[in-house]
């Protein structure tokens, strides 16, 4: 389990809490990546995540190092491909 504690919610008076079930095993390595992020974490005996996020950009960097241990596989594939499709629309070959 997850926990996202927001600093500041929509009101900007009250803060606001979201629980996100995810494999007690990848728990760590989650932490770890959002410490790198520089983000507020910890690992509580309980089992849980903890998480602070102070503003919408941690929000963003929470998300997207949650999202691979969370989001089905074909999610993530289709995902994948879309960005590489999108790559590829962009790329010029050029001779020289």
């Amino acid at each position: 389990m997850i926990s996202l504690s927001l600093a500041k919610s929509i009101r900007h008076d009250l803060p606001m809490e979201q629980v996100i079930d995810i494999p007690q095993q990848d728990r760590w390595q989650i932490c770890y990546r959002l410490r790198d992020l520089k983000i507020d974490c910890d690992c509580p005996e309980d089992g849980s995540l903890r998480v602070l996020a102070n503003c919408a950009r941690d929000v963003l960097l929470i998300y997207s190092a949650v999202r691979p241990f969370i989001a089905p596989r074909r999610e993530l594939l289709d995902w994948l491909e879309r960005c590489w499709d999108n790559d590829s629309d962009g790329y010029r070959e050029t001779s020289v």
